[in-house]
This record gives structure tokens, sequence and C-alpha cells, in this order.
């Protein structure tokens, strides 16, 4: 039985009430107010009406009240028949916010201090036929650290090393401190009768072409000893013919099966093949008595992450089936602050864009939740891995404390037993940049304590790992490696973080080396990418304005301006200057928020551009790169590629290309050579002709060149080295653009320009724009010069283009599809669209529409 829907919701101050009072089964709660469960008290309010909505303005801050007060929840069930000897009835809490004391008919059946996990009760002995309540307290979190320790270091905040709750909740540098409380998971009421399946484990232990032998485990929890149990499994394929099938007794409390999975199809990232999947069933019997079933995806596939490539050289590598994959995708934080509000569809929409995308790989990173099941049978279906991080983010934890460290232990042994079973999870890692920071704040003086934590990522983990899910990667720290007193960062071993862009940090850097930060234009620049030899480049990236539409939707009228307090509001990361001296460096500093939009994007996107492709280039190398970050959890300016209302940036456009299987890359700096590379990460060889035009800004053909291209599998090639000067036919550097594309390849074009746009001589253009409503398509056409940055905007959330932020030679046409990713209606008579270099805005009301 599930319990979700609205319940009740209420708040006191701290000892107000008497809390057997307020869990009696007979409480009048009618003037309480309606709050969903799963949810939060936040959405709560706001869908009342009793707070404002947080993200508008500075209302985040209005709402600080919230975390100070006690919460109760109440709702009811109703039971057709209680339990008998040799059965049980449970509450399953997939998810409470955090410090909860629990009431089942008024009788309190325990307490919980752990967001990032489940609970289970048994409340046999209390539930009742017919009617039955439930009443929930949720401390404020201060009277659980009030009287800790306060540790030398905890980013952002010093409260929350010793509280198990998302990090982010008490903010981050690109989210606001928002701590939320609530029922934030589903709540079910479970019976049972003699037995039950308390977990599943699955693992693909052999592969080939003709089988793949796949061992299934099974945990057995006994209410009745003596009974006659058993097990039976089918393995099913897509169809509902049965791929194997087994059946055994269940003698002790635990049961292990082997099965042969005749010619058995591979579960593959979406960029390598199909990431099919089979349906396990399990069901336990007594007897020809069905007890319990138990139900899930199973994908048949190996990984390994290889440290070692076939030369004996340093790697950090994922090998899937046998076939090295190139990982290509971002870090995921949570999809809102408010985590227990999140629709389902929100996290399927985006997946769905990062598949779209080209990316095959998403972190999900310390600071937030293991995330709810819905992620993962979603990167599961869409053949996305899933690089896992523990919940320990950028402090030191009191792992000195039993009581803590039992807390972790419960929290990754549940959060283990519930994802290992998923063919995305990739590997665990033990926190996010804990190891590293922990050695740059001792030399810089900042810490003076021990290593606190240090046993959780290199003992209490891994432990449990070689119990639960012992053939799957597991990585202390991110970043994490180091030889020849390197510091952790260090990019000849393990993964790395990039923060020389953006933050400054100066590399390289020795282990206990005082932290040094250049805060200048070539301190910050995404040049920097170019000096980074990184074997896995797991965090890197810039600052990008969000979408017009997500900006004007949360601030006051007249806001909405370049240098307003508000927009400096949605910017959390410390010191602005660096997206400042980013974009002087590269675009020039904006004059108005529209240059600061476009400013920011185009930096954002051909610095991740010159970035990710310089990784490609080196993949004999380089094994992966993975932006910070996907998504935004509200709506401000930060490093995502997609805002908050599911609106991409310009670098998603680009990064459907730059992440392409196959990439047509041109390296160049001023004034050197030009070097044309084909970079193949597919496991197939492949040939055509790749064509290179050098275009005048009017549109002329200056230069023109063809070259036959063979790629091996996952290889990168060099096939040309190109003088400057020769392919300029006499024109200056910031006159021309250059094109890569082919017409036998299935590689998208690659459009480059030799000089940064600030120092481009771009005329000023104009466009033609043509809408379609039947047929939900734009035609745009550059009239006179090339258009630089060509842009389409709808005022709406979760808007599809088929393409955007991209550019038009004179007289190219280029067709947008225009839709709403759910069908809904398009405000077509607000489409805007513009150019870097527009002569004048044009507008819909300019342009002619077809009905």
């Amino acid at each position: 039985m599930e319990l979700s829907g609205i319940w009740k919701l209420m708040h006191f101050d701290v000892g107000e009430k008497n809390p057997l009072e307020l869990a009696a089964p007979g409480f009048d709660d009618r003037f309480w107010i309606g709050a969903s469960v799963p949810g939060d008290v936040h959405t709560a309010l706001v869908e009342r009406g009793i707070i404002d909505p947080p993200y508008y303005g500075h209302n985040d801050i209005k709402s600080r009240w919230i975390e100070q007060k006690e919460w109760w929840y109440r709702t009811t069930f109703t039971l057709d028949q209680v339990s008998e000897a040799g059965e049980k009835t449970e509450l399953h809490f997939a998810g409470l916010d955090t410090f909860a004391t629990i009431y089942v008919n008024g009788h309190e059946i325990g307490r919980t201090d752990n967001m990032l996990m489940s609970h289970h009760f048994d409340i046999t002995r209390i539930a009742r036929k017919g009617w039955n309540s439930i009443a929930i307290k949720f401390d404020p979190l201060s009277l659980h650290h009030k009287d800790k320790e306060l540790f030398d270091w905890s980013s952002y905040t010093k409260e929350r090393p010793w509280i198990r709750k998302a990090a982010m909740n008490f903010g981050w540098d690109w989210g606001p401190r928002m701590v939320t409380v609530g029922v934030w998971g589903k709540v079910h009421v479970k019976q049972y009768r003699h037995a039950k399946i308390e977990h599943i484990g699955t693992v693909t232990t052999a592969l080939s072409e003709v089988k793949a032998e796949v061992h299934v485990s099974a945990a057995i929890k006994k209410f009745l000893k003596q009974a006659d149990y058993r097990l039976t499994i089918n393995i099913i394929e897509r169809d509902g013919s049965i791929a194997a099938a087994a059946e055994q007794p269940v003698e002790q409390t635990g049961v292990g099966f082997k099965l042969d999975i005749p010619s058995p199809r591979l579960w593959w990232t979406h960029d390598l093949g199909e990431p099919y999947l089979y349906r396990i069933e399990v069901k336990l019997y007594e007897g020809d008595d069905l007890l319990d079933t138990y139900e899930e995806a199973l994908g048949i596939r190996t990984l390994e992450l290889a440290l070692k490539d076939s030369q004996g050289r340093n790697s950090f590598a994922f090998i899937l089936n046998g076939v090295k994959v190139y990982a290509k995708g971002a870090n995921w934080i949570p999809a809102d602050h408010l985590i227990g509000s999140i629709p389902d569809q929100k996290y399927c929409d985006l997946i769905d864009l990062a598949a779209e995308g080209q990316m095959n790989m998403l972190r999900v990173w310390a600071g937030g939740i293991y995330e709810k099941d819905v992620f993962y049978e979603a990167c599961d279906r869409k053949g996305i891995l899933v690089w896992q991080d523990f919940a320990f983010a950028n402090a030191l934890f009191p792992d000195f404390n039993r009581d803590f460290m039992d807390n972790v232990r419960r929290e990754v042994v549940d959060n283990v037993l519930r994802l290992r079973n998923h063919p995305s999870l990739a590997m665990w890692c033990g926190n996010n940049e804990i190891d590293w920071l922990y050695d740059m704040k001792t030399s810089s003086g900042d810490i003076r304590s021990p290593f606190y934590g240090e046993s959780i990522y290199h003992e209490l983990i891994p432990e449990v790992l070689e119990v639960l899910d012992p053939s799957r990667p597991y990585w202390p720290s991110s970043p994490y490696g180091a030889e020849s007193g390197q510091d952790a960062n260090d990019p000849a071993t393990g993964d790395r973080h990039n923060w020389q862009v953006w933050h400054g940090s100066v590399y390289p850097r020795q282990y206990g080396e005082e932290p040094v930060l250049d805060y200048s234009i070539q301190g910050v620049t995404f040049k920097n990418y170019k000096q980074d030899y990184a074997l896995f480049s797991s965090e890197f990236g810039m600052h990008a304005s969000a979408n017009r539409y997500t900006l004007e939707k949360n601030m006051p009228p007249g806001e909405f301006y370049w240098g307003s307090q508000e927009m400096a509001y949605r910017n959390k990361d410390t010191n602005h200057q660096k997206g400042i001296l980013l974009m002087e460096g590269y675009t020039g500093i904006p004059s108005d928020i529209e240059e600061y939009m476009n400013f920011s994007m185009l930096t954002q996107a051909e610095g991740l551009k010159y970035g990710i492709e310089h990784f490609r280039r080196n993949n004999d190398r380089n094994s992966g790169a993975l932006v910070w970050q996907l998504n935004d959890s509200w709506p401000g300016t930060s490093w995502a590629m997609i805002d908050y209302e599911l609106l991409p940036k310009a670098s998603y456009y680009y990064g459907k290309r730059f992440f392409h299987p196959l990439l047509l890359s041109l390296e160049y700096e001023a004034g050197e050579p030009l070097r044309l590379w084909l970079v193949n990460d597919t496991p197939d060889s492949v040939s055509g002709v790749i064509d290179l035009k050098v275009y005048t800004f009017d549109g002329e053909i200056v230069y023109a060149a063809s070259y036959d291209a063979q790629a091996d599998p996952i290889s990168s090639t060099m096939y040309a080295v190109l003088d400057e000067a020769e392919i300029l036919q006499g024109f200056g550097p910031s006159e021309v653009m250059i094109e890569l594309s082919s017409g036998s390849l299935q590689v998208p074009a690659n459009r480059s320009y030799l000089r940064d746009p600030k120092d481009l001589s771009l005329e000023k253009t104009h466009l033609h724009v043509q809408v379609d409503e039947m047929n939900s398509t734009v035609t745009i056409t550059a009239i006179d010069h090339m258009a630089r940055f060509v842009k389409l905007e709808l005022p709406k959330g979760n808007v599809k283009f088929s393409d955007n932020y991209f550019d038009l030679l004179p007289g190219e046409q280029k067709v947008v599809t225009i839709t709403h990713r759910h069908g809904e209606d398009l405000p077509w008579s607000e489409l805007r669209v513009s150019a870097l270099n527009e002569a004048s805005a044009t507008q819909v009301k300019q342009t002619s529409r077809i009905h």
C-alpha cells in the first residue's frame, strides 16, 4: 500500500506542544494544511500561498524561518487484516528529511537521523485492523548540531559535517541555502506472510557471443523457521519469452543461482550499441503459496576500470563488454533544491537531454543525494553510465565518533543494496575533492586538524563494497591519484579536476605546496585546457548566463539588467570577477544584459569546445571528459549546460557536435600551423573524405582542400598540417571562418575561427526569418554577411529546438524545428531571433507566417 498523496502538515515552536498529544490517533488535525507526499515543507507552503515562491527575487531569505521550526506530518491508512503468527506488517520510508520521530497509532516506533537512506519499521504489534494513524515529528537541525564541535573545514557552513543530509541544502557556489524538511520519498505499508525477499543481487560473471553467465544472489528473511521455502527465477526477454530460468529450495537465509543465457543481447551505452534490458522476476514460495515477488530490469554487461593500458602506461578508462568507452558527459546535481518535490518527468527530461546531447556518462556529485530510482532507471533505458559519488563533499567528517560511523555504515549498505543491480552504474567514488583539498588547506594553514573522515573513504566504504558489490570499480575520491610528488590532482594518474580555468588555480602543484590562485585574464582563460594532459577529466567548466526566460521569470520588474543586484544574487560563486576576466579576454566585457547573455554563453560554448576537442584528440591517453555541470537546481547563473527551466544553453548545442562519436577537429593557435584531426570513438573503422573550406565573412571560398581519411576504432588521427598564410590567401586571420565537413562520413560539420570573437572583423548583418507554425519550423537566412551566434528564444520552459546558437554564411539557410517536450502550445507570437552581429533586432512581427 503506497501512502502517497495529501497528508496533513503543521509547524510549532520547539517544545510548544506535547508530542504525545500531536501523535495521538484521535488528534483533530482538520485545521492543519494539506501537503503532498513525497514532497517537502517549502513546496507545501508555496502551494498554499503561505510563503512566496523562494526562487523569485530574494524570497529564499524570507523562508529561512522554516528551518527553525518543529514540523509535523500526519496521515491515516486502513488495513483489511492484521498480521498473525509468522506474519509481519512493516512501514517503509524511501526518504525522511532528516531528524524524524515516527508514531503509529500514538506509539513511537523509532527515530531517524539520515536523509540519505531509506528507513523500515516493524509495526506488526501496533497496527490494527481497519483505521490506523501515522504521525511524524521533524526536529529543526539545530537541536542536533548545536552542541557538536566545529571542524576547521566545512565548505559553505559549519554545521553540516554531523548531519547526514544533502550538503547543497546549506548553499553551494551555484545555489542558495535552502534547508528543507519533510517526507521526501515514497511511503509504503507492506505485509508479509512467513518470509520475504530482502534483496537481490545480479552480476554478469562471464560473457561471450555464445552465452552470458549471470549470477543471482537472494537474501531471504524467514518469519517461520520450519517452513518449506523455494525461489524461482525467470530472466525474460523484451518480447516476454523466457531467456533463462532456475528454481532452488531456500535452506538458509541466502540463495545463489548461476544462469546461462544463450546468444545474449548486451547492454551498451547508446553511442556504442543498444542498451538492451531483460527483466528478472524472482518469486518466493512456501509450497505452492506465493509469498513475495521481486522484479526489475536486468542489463547483461561487463565493466571494468582500467588503470593501465595495453602498453603498461597509466590509464583511467572504462571498458564496457571489452570495448573502451570514451566517457562524454557531465556532472549531475539535484534537479531542484526542493528535492522531495522534483517530478519524475523532470528526471526523464534531463536524461533525455543528456542522451540527445551525445552524452554517455553522468557523475552523480557527492553534495546531493543518492538519486531516486527514476534517475537510474532512465539511465538504464537510455544507455548512460553513472559515476556514483558517496555523499561526502568538501568537509571533514567525524569518523572518530561511533554513532556517526554506525549511521554512515547503514547509509552505505542501504544505497549499495538499492543501486548495485543497475547496468548503468559504472563506479562508486568515495567523496568529492576531500583528499585533494585537505592537502591544499593544510598546506595553506586553513586546516590544522587530522584528516577526519579519511577512514570512511579508505576503510569503511571499501569494506562494505567488498561484501555487497565486489565486481564494481571503487575510487576513493575525485580527483585522486599522485605520482612523483604531485598532489592528488596530478594529470599523470587517476582522474583530474581542472580548475585552472575559471578559478585560476595554478598548476602543476606539488603535494604539500601552498596553493596559488591567479585571478588574471591569463590565469582563468580556457586556453589553459591545452596544457592539461589528464587521464580522465572528471570536472571542468565555466559559467554562462541562464536563458532570458529563466531569468526574467524569477526577477522583479526592472531588475533584469546587467549589473543589477538581482543579477548578482543569481551568481553564488565567490569573486564574480572571474567571469568578467574570462569574457574580457575572449569576447570583451559586456555593456548590457543582451551582451552578457551572449558573451557568457559564447565563451562557455567555445571554451568547452576548445577543451574537449583537445582531450579527445589525445584519446590514446585521455579517456573521459565530464563537464561541470549538466543542470541547475534553481534559476541562477552557473556552470550548467542546461538551465533550471530545462532550456539548454549554447554549450549544449555545441556539445551535440563536440561530443559526437565522430569528431572533425581543427587544432590551432594564433600564428601557428593548423592541424586537421579525425577522432573516432566508435568500435568500428570508418573511411571517407574530409573537406576543408576557408570562407570570408561575405561567403567567398578562398581556400579548399579534401583529404582521404581512414580511422581505426577508438582512435585519433591527424590528416594535415596547414600553414596559416597559405590558407588565408592574403586575407587577415580575423576575416575568415574555416569549416570541416564530410559528405561520406556520418560526422557533423565543425566551424572554427582563427581569432577570438572580440578580434573578428564581422560586419553587421540582417536576418530573414520565416515561421511555419503548422509544421513547427522556423527558417532563418543570413542576408548580406556572416551571422554569428544566431539565437532563437521563446518565453516558455522545456522548449526543444532542433538546433540553436549557430552561425550562418550569407545566403545560407537553416530550418529549425521547435516543439514543446510535452506537447504544450508555444507562444509563437513572442519568438525572438537574433545574431551577435545583427544590424537590427529581428522580431516575429517582421517575419512572414505560414498557416
